[in-house]
């Protein structure tokens, strides 16, 4: 490798925006005024409540601008995903000096004014968070929980040739299990049809109070684990800013290049064989560039520089230590009189969407294309006479899933992802039209596996989870089908993808995306042979606690419905959409047309299994998911041959939103049309999927919740027959 990659006049100049990247940030982590530092330092200039993290900064800001020079000379099409995302200050301050920032927020102007107010929204009331989040330009990935940024890069790339992902990845997130896996994926990346990520391993050494793993392990260890995990590490190691800037110049020259000669040789000459990708380990100090020493003890390179290493507030001699913190980077050089950059340096920043800020894959609603759609009433089952028998359900539905991958072949933005469960999950359809994606080593025996499929399974959830939503965050499709019982697994994934939806709708710059849709199948009902361990419904509870706007589940209680159901969750837009579906034999109950209006409704009286017409009914039966409307329709079977005055309402429930009032959920029901199903004083049985008590919080406001009996799901569970496993329950 070169040591002199940079020449010393572009040296100079990266070196300096590295200084406008560090002052940028310590400015938003501190400053309430005097942007520029134009007079002294006084109290008044720092905000009263100091939130930030600075340990993780100086080393993202540095990377950043590093990647801006090979974007620039090797023309890339790359993002960034920042792992530690609570390097916030890092990401807002380079955006801001690209220019993607005030492009974006227009009163974030790049003058002294615009700086001032840059500063004062960062971790401040009515501003903006800390973290990598949706308000930042160019993120996909804010970064507050970690352990998903790997996942999230490779998502991103699936079906993007082109693209590249630059992903930092913190030395403390490299202990959560999410990340430890994920160095997985590439055995699932093919460098034909693919893009790629090139991993950036931030080394600083220290979590918030404790050493890193990584960073106290030997050399060899460190370099033998990452090669057994089938990467080419390359070192950059040091604290000298000058030699880490030609270091790591030309270490990023040698793993683009590598990047291009592998996917050059792959596309050229069709070569499938798996290539070790490279990737980079930047180790530098903790807190670089930052306070040395602070009330006599060491910060940089510390645990103690994690956060907020100085407080001028509560300790008056730190005010000092900040204003020679600041100066440091000497702004005189960086900005000219009016705050802006300094022209020769704005020149170092990519144009256009080639602004990692601006790039178009990290605001993926700009890309998204509508799905080609087969018409799911060709799917339908037949059902002659209520109570028909079934194939099972998803059996029903793969056809369509087939099709649907079939169509949107050659756009290539529709992927189904799983833990291993696509055959048991009723799904084999697929394999008539697709293979799974598996770039590692196969074996005669082995079952639909190719370098490129439109299929992705790994026993993981975090990873299909992750996976998945990179995909849908870079504008594409896609399908999770899961044991229900072990999508637990990603319920925090679920919640910071909830969680975007939610802030990005209302951000009018961010276009929205392709829902996240759940298929939740081999349900508590039917897992009478695994038992125990594989029964709990409980992710819908989890669930329903975001956002009304956000979250959408769904009880199709036959496969006309699951067919009109999954065909609306795959059309819909910035939701997350949860379906819970059978897989096993069992009676099919309305033909496709009573299933598109009752699933369009998405609550109905069934008047064929009623016998209260044109009178008030004495009960009413409530049913929601697919074994629970088979018990009830039972049930009223047997109270109609042996009860026959007895006048029975049977209502079912597809969309369980139905249940809360308007004022909670936009599919909620009026109190009026609630009163008119359930009545305003009869007891109404109701027979539920899940937990029981989820029923009773969705319609406590309603008139006749003193009336309404739940029986559903109460952890009662063993390795029985499928009538007793609902029996003991």
């Amino acid at each position: 490798m070169n040591d002199a990659t940079l020449a010393p006049e572009l040296l100079h100049r990266m070196d300096a925006y590295w200084r406008a990247a560090n002052y940028l940030s310590v400015g938003q982590i501190y400053l309430y005024d005097n942007p520029l530092l134009k007079r002294s330092l006084e109290i008044a200039d720092v905000k009263h409540m100091l939130l930030g993290h600075w340990g993780t900064t100086p080393g993202q800001n540095f990377i950043y601008v590093h990647l801006n020079r090979v974007i620039k000379q090797y023309d890339l099409d790359m993002i960034y995903v920042s792992g530690p995302g609570h390097g916030g200050p890092a990401v807002v301050g380079n955006t801001y000096l690209e220019g993607t920032y005030s492009e974006i927020y227009p009163n974030i102007s790049q003058d002294e004014t615009g700086l001032q107010k840059l500063f004062l929204q960062f971790s401040f009331p009515g501003g903006i968070p800390s973290h990598a989040s949706p308000e930042c330009p160019g993120s996909i990935h804010e970064g507050g929980e970690l352990g998903y940024s790997l996942s999230h890069s490779f998502g991103a790339v699936f079906d993007n040739p082109d693209l590249i992902v630059a992903c930092v990845i913190g030395d403390g997130e490299a202990e959560t299990g999410p990340l430890a896996t994920a160095w997985h994926s590439n055995k699932f990346l093919d460098p034909i049809t693919d893009g790629a990520v090139l991993p950036i391993l931030h080394l600083n050494g220290y979590k918030i109070s404790n050493p890193t793993v990584l960073a106290r392990v030997e050399h060899e260890e460190l370099e033998q684990f990452l090669r057994g995990c089938g990467w080419t590490p390359h070192f950059v190691e040091g604290d000298d800013p000058e030699a880490m800037h030609q270091l790591m110049a030309g270490t990023l020259d040698t793993v683009i290049e590598e990047i291009q000669r592998i996917q050059n040789k792959a596309r050229d000459d069709n070569d499938t064989t798996r290539p070790r990708w490279p990737m980079i380990i930047l180790k530098s100090p903790k807190g670089w560039t930052g306070p040395e020493v602070v009330d006599g003890l060491q910060v940089e390179g510390t645990f103690r520089s994690h956060q907020v290493p100085l407080h001028p507030r509560a300790h008056p001699e730190h005010l000092k230590l900040l204003e020679d913190w600041l100066k440091s980077y000497r702004p005189e050089e960086l900005f000219d009189a009016q705050g802006r950059l300094k022209v020769e340096l704005d020149e170092l920043a990519p144009r256009g969407e080639r602004r990692m800020g601006a790039n178009p894959h990290a605001n993926g609603g700009m890309l998204l294309r509508d799905l080609r759609m087969p018409d799911f009433r060709d799917y339908a089952v037949d059902v002659p006479a209520p109570g028909a028998p079934g194939i099972g359900d998803t059996h029903v539905l793969g056809p369509f899933l087939r099709d649907v991958a079939k169509l949107n072949q050659a756009q290539r933005n529709f992927r189904v992802f799983g833990p291993d469960e696509t055959l048991s999950n009723g799904l084999e359809a697929l394999f008539e039209v697709t293979q799974r994606q598996w770039d590692a080593a196969t074996v005669p025996n082995d079952e639909w596996l190719a370098p490129a499929g439109r299929v992705m399974e790994m026993l993981s959830e975090h990873q299909c989870e992750g996976w998945l939503e990179g995909y849908l965050l870079t504008g594409r499709h896609g399908l999770f089908n899961c044991y229900e019982a072990f999508i637990h697994i990603v319920d925090s994934m679920f919640n910071q993808h909830a969680k975007w939806l939610k802030v990005t709708a209302h951000l009018p710059w961010r276009r929205k995306i392709a829902s996240l849709n759940y298929l939740l199948t081999s349900h508590v009902w039917r897992q009478d042979h695994n038992g125990f361990t594989h029964q709990d419904p409980g992710f819908i509870d989890h669930v329903v606690n975001k956002k009304a706007e956000v979250v959408r589940v769904y009880f199709p209680p036959d496969a006309n419905c699951l067919l009109s159901v999954m065909d609306h969750c795959l059309r819909s837009r910035h939701y997350v959409n949860v379906v819970v579906a059978g897989k096993h034999p069992a009676p099919q109950w309305l033909s496709m047309d009573a299933a598109v209006k009752h699933c369009t409704q998405g609550i109905g009286i069934w008047q064929w299994a009623s016998n209260d017409q044109a009178v008030s009914p004495d009960v009413v039966m409530a049913c929601c998911g697919d074994v629970p409307t088979l018990e009830t329709l039972a049930a009223v079977s047997i109270l109609r041959e042996h009860l026959h005055e007895l006048k029975i309402r049977v209502v079912n429930v597809v969309d369980l939103m139905k249940l809360q009032p308007p004022s909670e959920h936009p599919h909620g029901l009026s109190d009026m049309d609630f009163d008119e199903l359930f009545t305003k004083d009869k007891p109404v049985i109701f027979a539920y999927h899940a937990y029981p008590w989820l029923i009773h919080r969705l319609t406590y406001r309603r008139t006749n919740h003193d009336n309404i009996h739940v029986r559903g799901y109460k952890e009662e569970g063993t390795i029985t027959t499928p009538g007793l496993r609902r029996v003991r329950s």
